[in-house]
This record gives structure tokens, sequence and C-alpha cells, in this order.
């Protein structure tokens, strides 16, 4: 197996990724005991995790440049998530990077006339798909870290595991059951060591 898994998620989606595009993204990579995930390893994994999210058309093209960009603002988004979970203000550089990414969205809106009448459609000007995706992904983050589910992002407590979640409740620490139980499995094998290495003494 390679170094970086590149095959489906090993974890389901943590709490908050369903409703924000921009926590999913920060999530397409991350750190479990067993090895890194890499959820958007070519051109066609981010295409395909994009047009899944109804962030770019089937018949937009996503080059290695355009993978980059979404990694790099993935890394972005992780940063400026994690200070803000801690309680810190984000580094100017990643806020630079979050604003440049709002200010690029290179589309706009157009009236087109169809059988049906009237639409309101969004026009990709020439090779801007991509920057149309990033932008909306940025505005979203934006959105979350300004909005109430800002106060409840929180990083996964399980050792090892770097994921991000919204907490549903105050006490939830996990971002999913397998973390959890995880954790708790560890605890119950080190109550269960530690005596036993007693009585060999």
């Amino acid at each position: 197996m390679d170094a970086v898994e590149r095959l489906a998620s090993p974890q389901g989606p943590a709490p908050g990724e369903q409703q924000y595009a921009s926590l999913a993204l920060v999530n397409t990579a991350f750190a479990l005991p067993g090895g890194p995930y890499e959820g958007l390893p070519d051109a066609a994994a981010a295409h395909g995790w994009l047009r899944e999210r109804g962030l770019i058309a089937d018949r937009a093209s996503v080059d290695e440049d355009g993978v980059r960009r979404v990694r790099a603002l993935r890394d972005t988004l992780r940063a400026i998530f994690s200070a803000h979970g801690e309680g810190e203000p984000p580094a100017e550089e990643a806020l630079g990077q979050l604003n440049r990414a709002l200010a690029a969205a290179p589309a706009v809106r157009e009236l087109t006339w169809t059988e049906g009448g009237p639409e309101l459609t969004l026009r990709h000007r020439a090779g801007g798909a991509v920057d149309a995706a990033l932008a909306r992904l940025a505005e979203e983050g934006a959105e979350l870290l300004t909005g109430r589910e800002g106060a409840k992002l929180s990083a996964c407590g399980a050792r090892g595991c770097t994921r991000l979640f919204i907490r549903a409740h105050a006490s939830r620490r996990w971002c999913s059951d397998r973390c959890g139980n995880r954790v708790r499995a560890a605890r119950h094998y080190a109550g269960h060591a530690r005596p036993a290495t007693r009585a060999t003494r």
C-alpha cells in the first residue's frame, strides 16, 4: 500500500461536513495512527470531489495546477479553522490567502431565456471554473467561521487523528464513533495492563 492512502476515506463524514463543503475539503487530508490519508491525489479525484458538491460542472476540467490550488485552499482553511478552534487568530498569511481566494471568483451571472422562460445562470470565464469553486469554498469557510457554528469548530481529541468537526454538544471530543471507540479501548487496555504489570514486580 502507498504511504499515502488513495482509496475511500477510512472514516465517515465528520459532523458538519455535510452542511459545510469547506469543512469537508479540510478533511480530505488527515492523519490517523495508521498513516496519512489523501482524498485528492490527482485531477480526476479533485474534479469528482468538486462535482459531487455542485461546485463545478461535469464538462469543466481540473488540471494539475487546479489540484495544487484546491489543496492550497484546503491547507489555508485548515490553518484558519484550527486557529479559530483553539481560540487564536490565524496567521496573517493564511488570512491573506483566504481573502485572495474570495476575491478571485471569475464568474458572472447572466440572464438567459429557455423554453421555460427566463433563467439566471452562472457563467465561468475561460479557465475560471476552479477559481469560482475555490471562491465559493472560501466564502462558505468564512461564513462558517463568522456564524453560530464557528464556535463549535473543534479538532478531534483522538490521539493521532487530525480531522476537524463541528460539535453537536459541548462534551463531544471526537470526529467519529471510530475515534471515540479507539480512545475508550486504549483507556480500557491501559487500565487493565497497569495492575498486571504491578503484580509481576
